[in-house]
């Protein structure tokens, strides 16, 4: 993905703009194969989610999300594991602190999600499983659920 043109907010002279979207890390893991493809189960899918984000320089930033995919058999054996970290670098300048945070916290993982839910979905088909289509995540509910506990934990 190439560079764009920031967005400006002519009121506030806020930029913002998406440089490079690109999977940091991917994995697959079937510990049965090739035993579990004999036998018919129904997969218990769990998915784990974490974003992290790091300023790279000025106002240029990394922000990763790591999705975690666990599906177990009936009898609660791991038939597969994946793991995807997608990241991206975003142009981000003339925000307020707090909206900064939402922006790298929330809608920055929301741009990368459609990306690492591809990734998965291709990840698991080449281990030979069925299509695994993730549902969208709400990053802003997981952002205010997230600053409410650490508001929480300070008081």
């Amino acid at each position: 993905m190439s560079e764009q043109e920031p967005a400006t907010n002519p009121q506030t002279g806020a930029q913002f703009a998406l440089q490079r979207i690109f999977v940091k890390d991917a994995s697959f893991e079937s510990p049965r194969a090739p035993e579990i493809f004999r036998s018919q189960w129904q997969p218990k899918v769990n998915m784990e989610l974490n974003s992290s984000h790091n300023k790279i320089e000025d106002d240029l930033y990394e922000v990763v999300i790591q999705v975690t995919i666990t599906a177990r058999s009936d009898n609660d054996e791991v038939v597969y594991l994946t793991e995807v970290q997608q990241a991206g670098i975003f142009l981000v300048k003339g925000l307020e602190p707090e909206a900064m945070l939402q922006t790298l916290g929330a809608f920055c993982p929301s741009v990368l999600f459609p990306y690492a839910r591809e990734a998965i979905d291709n990840l698991v088909i080449k281990g030979s499983f069925p299509p695994l289509m993730l549902a969208p995540v709400n990053f802003d509910a997981i952002y205010e659920q997230t600053r409410r506990q650490q508001q929480e934990a300070t008081h």
